[in-house]
């Protein structure tokens, strides 16, 4: 799949997240459809999901409109997420949400289970392209897909207003490792580390192309990942905050001395449309872009309340609702019609120009590259 990223002039995931800004398409909105059960039971659906991806204000209203009661978990990292449903069998968990790139490390486990399309109501919103994600990488046992996508972003460069500009107006993930910021930047260590292989291969300490040759073989994988960890190590004193979630993101930013960045999307735009003073921007290597999901444990037990919750997010007036609170972006196509003039500027803002085209989709990840990248991700934070 890394390949067919890099060859194509116009990749099957830059296009998925391409059409999910095309101007002039409108979703079919409501009325969403809750089976007579579900009304009947009330009942409670538990999710682990990613922070603020489904906001206090709309659970609130899918509760008025159901009874059914959202216990939420808010989801720090993929690694988390996987972690806690090995040790838990998925017990507890109806819904929970990893990122498309994680299927090879999700295939064996049989922690979650496909869905029936012919119980989402609401699913002629969706991306049909984000969907053919599901259909085919996460499609385990030729079951049928395990992954719905409901939110996608990106990785790229936040920073302070106030204290920084990116020097020649456009930012770059060379800024991270610029002496001039020493002991004033974040990432979040491992996609910070790629994040300084794709700036290295524009200054000719990686060769064009070595960052995404990683994922094809450990051996390759080993080559370029032995070269970013030096190079990370030798200039590890530029790092103030190692981030993992979206809370230590925005307290860098706001409280704890960083200027500038390596960031996801939505916790700086969330703060951004409320007045603080900073800016989020794709770099001139090309933002990283990623999807979130719905994923269904093996261990529901509240399924029928879980696919109320599905139909219901997936309608556009309420996705719009949501990504004008977190920041993101959402699957659902017309969710941005439902938006106010901060998010749509925001938007424009953080991808300006060519910066879709630009779009560097997280290839699918096996799970030989996941151990080597924690490997050389803890020789890093631990020297």
């Amino acid at each position: 799949m890394s390949e067919e990223i890099k060859k194509s002039p116009e990749p099957g995931r830059r296009k998925f997240i391409k059409a999910s800004t095309a101007a002039g398409v409108v979703a079919s909105v409501g009325p969403w459809v809750v089976s007579p059960s579900v009304l009947a039971s009330s009942g409670e659906v538990n999710c682990t999901i990613w922070t603020d991806y489904i906001p206090a204000n709309v659970i609130a209203d899918f509760t008025k409109a159901t009874g059914i009661k959202v216990n939420y978990k808010e989801l720090g990292s993929n690694e988390e997420l996987i972690n806690q449903m090995k040790a838990t069998k998925g017990a507890g968990v109806d819904l929970c949400s990893p990122t498309n790139n994680r299927s090879g490390q999700w295939s064996a486990l049989g922690l979650l289970q496909p869905f029936d399309y012919n119980k989402i109501t609401t699913l002629k919103n969706v991306n049909p392209a984000m969907l053919k994600v599901g259909d085919t990488e996460w499609n385990f046992g030729g079951k049928g897909s395990h992954w719905l996508p409901f939110v996608w972003g990106t990785e790229a460069i936040g920073w302070r207003t106030d204290l920084y500009s990116p020097p020649g107006g456009t930012p770059s993930y060379g800024n991270v490792w610029d002496k001039a910021n020493e002991g004033k930047t974040m990432i979040r260590p491992h996609s910070g580390m790629l994040g300084a292989g794709l700036y290295m291969e524009t200054i000719g300490e990686l060769a064009p192309g070595d960052v995404w040759k990683g994922y094809t073989s450990e051996d390759e994988m080993r080559r370029v990942w032995g070269k970013i960890t030096k190079f990370c190590i030798d200039r590890k004193s530029q790092i103030k905050l190692f981030w993992n979630d979206t809370d230590s993101q925005k307290n860098g930013l706001l409280n704890d001395g960083v200027i500038v960045g390596q960031t996801w999307d939505g916790p700086v735009l969330a703060m951004k449309s409320q007045g603080e003073p900073v800016t989020y921007q794709a770099p001139k290597e090309g933002a990283m872009a990623w999807v979130d999901s719905l994923a269904m444990s093996s261990g529901a037990k509240n399924v029928e309340q879980a696919y109320a919750l599905i139909n219901y997010v997936f309608d556009a007036k309420v996705a719009g609702k949501s990504i004008d609170t977190h920041g993101y972006n959402s699957a659902v196509l017309g969710a941005d019609k439902y938006t106010g003039p901060a998010y749509k500027k925001n938007f424009a803002e953080a991808y300006p120009g060519n910066s879709l085209a630009n779009l560097n989709p997280w290839p699918a990840e096996p799970q030989w590259y996941a151990d080597v990248r924690t490997e050389f991700r803890n020789k890093f934070v631990n020297a």
